[in-house]
């Protein structure tokens, strides 16, 4: 899927980062959920067989820290939206910091209090290993088998939150097919369970991937709720 920037054609790029940390501050005296590590690359060809030079990737996140981090715009989101816009309904944490490490950028997020935010903070509580992905747009030119990202990039943000999907997709599969998440004891119950396939198989392609999240939220807070009875 390509989008129009600009005036002309270009290719969403979305590059995942699985070596980050997840941890817990304290500002002025409330707790904070905190993620940390490489957010970008540079001059290394990734797992996509794309490459960001130096003087393409520089250039842009020195924009992207200026114009969004330094001005507290700079906020990401939970699982892999569509296209490059931020969509502010979805926004699980905000990026405060971008620093070049060589070639490595690491970044600072601030997971926030919002309905996607409380999501990644449940998570984090059940001890789900997560990862991060940069997202952006813009053209490319094939070089030796690997794609150069050209000048036009641009990026939406440095950081969505994003997961392993073999949790939410088992699950997904659970409560489509197999209804196997029911516990013996009766007390995740059939009601939840038709209320989550409801809302999966009425969203939209746009917004599938959110709702399985949301669903797998839920399913994880009733499921330690139900070994504290």
């Amino acid at each position: 899927m390509s989008f129009l920037f600009n005036g002309k054609e270009v290719d969403p790029l979305i590059e995942e980062c699985i070596d980050v940390q997840f941890l817990v501050e304290e500002l002025n005296g409330k707790r904070y959920h905190i993620v940390e590590g490489v957010f970008l690359q540079q001059e290394i060809p990734n797992k996509n067989k794309r490459k960001y030079s130096k003087d393409i990737m520089e250039p842009e996140v020195f924009r992207y820290t200026n114009e969004m981090v330094l001005k507290n715009r700079a906020v990401g989101e939970l699982g892999h939206p569509d296209g490059p816009s931020i969509n502010p309904e979805r926004v699980s944490h905000k990026i405060t910091s971008l620093i070049q490490d060589g070639n490595n950028f690491i970044g600072k997020a601030r997971v926030s209090n919002s309905p996607f935010g409380k999501i990644v903070q449940n998570f984090l509580e059940e001890d789900i290993t997560f990862g991060v992905s940069s997202r952006g747009v813009g053209t490319l030119r094939r070089v030796s088998g690997v794609d150069m990202v050209q000048s036009d990039f641009r990026l939406a943000t440095a950081a969505d939150i994003v997961m392993d999907p073999s949790a939410p997709d088992a699950f997904v599969r659970g409560v489509m097919e197999q209804r196997e998440y029911i516990l013996a004891d009766g007390l995740i119950q059939e009601a939840s369970l038709d209320k989550w396939k409801k809302a999966i198989k009425s969203a939209s392609s746009n917004c599938l991937h959110e709702e399985e999240l949301k669903a797998y939220g839920e399913f994880l807070t009733e499921l330690d709720n139900s070994f504290k009875i």
